[in-house]
């Protein structure tokens, strides 16, 4: 496998610099102050862009993992209002 391969969508981070390929993921955790770099989500996030890279894993993981990594500070809140109803309610008998 390959280093180039592409993500199906580039990751975006705050500074407009883009992550399109698993080579572009790695020298960005590369880059990471040593802190940063030692954090489960950033080791897992080197873990899956590795099996991607050298071992023919799945790049939509390798994706996932760094995309969980940039946001792993972020709250993450449910909003009721985007939740669609999946059932009628039953008529009552």
């Amino acid at each position: 496998m390959s280093w180039d391969l592409r993500f199906s969508e580039p990751i975006a981070l705050a500074n407009g610099q883009r992550l399109c390929t698993l080579r572009d993921a790695g020298t960005y955790i590369t880059s990471l102050s040593p802190a940063d770099h030692e954090a489960r989500e950033w080791q897992t996030a080197m873990h899956v862009l590795i099996e991607a890279a050298d071992h023919a894993g799945p790049v939509s993981f390798a994706r996932l993992g760094v995309a969980q990594a940039l946001h792993r500070h972020e709250e993450k809140v449910f909003d009721p209002s985007r939740k669609q109803p999946r059932w009628r309610k039953a008529a009552s008998r």
